[in-house]
């Protein structure tokens, strides 16, 4: 994000882009671009939602393996693939595998939300619990690559996933050429570097604007810092926000090419997930409200009327985790 990043060149042109639109249109639903006639009243710009909630496995997160699942070379299909996941890339990498025919191991951690694991099964894929964070759950995924001889499939850091990842913005700017800013949560990064170098791609002048949780800003003092950082801990609750390392390609593209990155406390973000749910009738997951509560709480500046796309990422929500914020 310094003054010459948007010099550089992109480490993805847009004819991967392309390449993977068509590979992964056939296996994922177009998700709509709706319109916020709430969010635009309250806010003073021209607000649209790229409803991912919508999506096949009900998140984003199903783009990126199916266009990965293609590179792999026989011997990896025939051996297997294993992926960690806080549960919406395990069932995109269940759901992907079952359209390939590929045998999918998934490692969650053991306080994935319940809704997760079961969709991850119903996919066909064998769930295994460990650790209490996605890191150790990753860890341990990586083990098994071992003593398993599985391919890993890392569920942010990885052009060919970001590239899948990257259709969401394709489809986007496909839908509203005269989007100015495109506001995405982050992870582990995988899906703001696909949207970022897909929209530079096709208009360099779009503004991209990353959402954290402050409980977890891995991102943003990586950036600051100039070199990855890696936090002591995390403090964040919610499970597509919860990373205490982001990829290195990923960082290296935010750093290059990401205009702003910006963090909120979880209880503004669950509470702008409330708002959706209540105002807009959308059911969202707390990863996706962010973009939304960044935009509600002014978290960055932008024109009075400018054209402004939230990524709502997914909708898998698990409600025996929230119960008590909504009926105690």
């Amino acid at each position: 994000m310094s003054e010459n990043s948007h010099n550089r060149p992109l480490p993805l042109d847009a004819a991967t882009f392309a390449d993977a639109a068509r590979a992964v249109a056939p296996h994922v639903h177009h998700t709509p671009l709706l319109s916020s006639r709430l969010l635009s009243e309250e806010t003073g710009l021209n607000v649209r939602l790229k409803a991912e909630v919508f999506q096949r496995t009900g998140s984003y997160k199903v783009r990126g393996p199916i266009n990965k699942f293609r590179h792999l070379s026989e011997e990896e299909r025939t051996k297997g693939v294993i992926c960690s996941s806080a549960g919406n890339h395990a069932q995109g990498v269940a759901f992907a595998g079952a359209k390939y025919g590929i045998r999918t191991v998934v490692v969650m951690a053991e306080n994935a939300t319940r809704s997760k694991i079961d969709a991850t099964k119903a996919y066909g894929a064998e769930v295994v619990l460990h650790g209490s964070i996605w890191d150790e759950a990753d860890a341990h995924a990586r083990e098994l690559v071992e003593t398993r001889g599985l391919t890993y499939i890392h569920p942010f850091d990885d052009y060919e996933l970001i590239a899948g990842q990257g259709t969401l913005g394709w489809e986007l700017y496909a839908d509203w050429p005269e989007v100015e800013v495109v506001v995405v949560p982050i992870g582990g990064g995988g899906l703001i570097s696909g949207v970022t170098l897909a929209l530079k791609n096709l208009n360099p002048s779009v503004r991209i604007v990353g959402v954290e949780s402050s409980g977890a800003p891995a991102m943003q003092r990586s950036v600051a810092a100039g070199e990855l950082v890696t936090l002591d801990e995390v403090t964040c609750a919610i499970d597509g926000l919860k990373v205490k390392r982001v990829g290195t390609r990923t960082f290296e593209i935010v750093r290059d090419f990401v205009d702003e990155v910006v963090t909120l406390d979880d209880e503004t973000i669950f509470d702008s997930m409330l708002w959706m749910w209540s105002r807009s009738k959308l059911v969202v997951e707390g990863a996706a409200a962010a973009p939304v509560a960044a935009l509600r709480h002014r978290s960055f500046e932008v024109p009075a009327g400018a054209n402004v796309a939230c990524v709502l990422s997914g909708g898998n929500v698990g409600l025996d985790a929230i119960r008590g914020r909504v009926w105690n």
